[in-house]
């Protein structure tokens, strides 16, 4: 069986928002993928780098995948913050079983440059926001992107 390119996924759960933070799949470890997601319930993927996998047999299971990518080490462009902080009202509103799954290639700086807005937005200060997300995972933020 591939391996996987990163270690056991991090859920990251406040108020009604769920994310679920995850390896970068490739089309050799793609089933495993799949069975992981299956475990979190109704789940959109977002890619916030270049794929490393296609899409058909995700979506053949009724996920969505968004491709937002960004360069590592800057900050994402206003109009993917917009998007992504639509995308997390719309999934609130979905209800408890809706998870947005992120990845991108080394499990640091883009994804929680990409979560810690919403935590802000649903209430959390900056601050908390960023210790919040550490406790999940260490080492989540680039010096870059903090």
């Amino acid at each position: 069986m591939a391996r996987m390119n990163h270690s056991a996924p991090v859920e990251v759960t406040y108020k009604s928002m769920r994310f679920f933070i995850t390896h970068n799949p490739t089309n050799a470890t793609l089933n495993k993928f799949i069975e992981e997601l299956k475990k979190y319930g109704d789940t959109t993927i977002i890619r916030v780098y270049e794929a490393t996998y296609d899409t058909t047999l995700v979506e053949k299971e009724g996920t969505s995948v968004l491709d937002w990518p960004f360069d590592d080490g800057v900050p994402p462009p206003n109009q993917i913050v917009d998007d992504w902080l639509s995308l997390v009202k719309i999934n609130i509103c979905k209800g408890p079983g809706c998870y947005i799954a992120i990845h991108c290639v080394t499990f640091l700086g883009r994804v929680p440059v990409f979560v810690t807005p919403a935590l802000i937005e649903s209430g959390m200060t900056y601050e908390d926001a960023e210790q919040f997300i550490r406790q999940k995972w260490h080492g989540a933020f680039n010096s870059k992107q903090l």
